[in-house]
């Protein structure tokens, strides 16, 4: 699907959502609505993602999530829920001179691996894994 931009306004309020099922995979499914309407992937790193939909790409920046994070010893149930604020800039293609910031929720549902030992491990890779980032702010096209 071609993206669609708003015809009334250039600015706006966005939402960004992101998904994925895999803790080792460095994209997920994502979807923009508001002020465009696209869906696509988000190249995550460590500072700043790449969003990339058709007709071009644009730069989100972040810091570090602050929030809580629980392991549960006895099942190995990981839950997270995190918040944390971003800027976007960079934008190629339709996206060209986008600007704006925004207030970013992530959740992260995860079972743990169990070590050899039996008890619920923070370095191998979990058994399953759910991450939900949704985000929105305003944007400037």
């Amino acid at each position: 699907a071609s993206p669609a931009r708003a015809r009334a306004a250039d600015s706006g309020t966005e939402h960004f959502y992101a998904m994925t099922t895999s803790p080792t995979s460095t994209q997920a499914s994502a979807i923009a609505t508001g002020v465009f309407t696209a869906g696509g992937v988000d190249m995550t790193g460590r500072a700043a993602d790449t969003l990339k939909f058709p007709g071009g790409t644009l730069k989100v920046n972040h810091g570090a999530a602050q929030g809580k994070q629980t392991l549960n010893p006895k099942t190995c149930l990981f839950t997270a829920s995190e918040t944390g604020n971003y800027t976007i800039s960079g934008g190629t293609g339709i996206y060209a001179g986008i600007s704006g910031h925004g207030t970013a929720k992530i959740s992260i549902l995860a079972v743990a691996a169990r070590s050899s030992k039996g008890q619920c491990s923070q370095t191998l890779t979990p058994v399953a894994w759910q991450q939900v980032i949704e985000g929105s702010g305003p944007i400037h096209l």
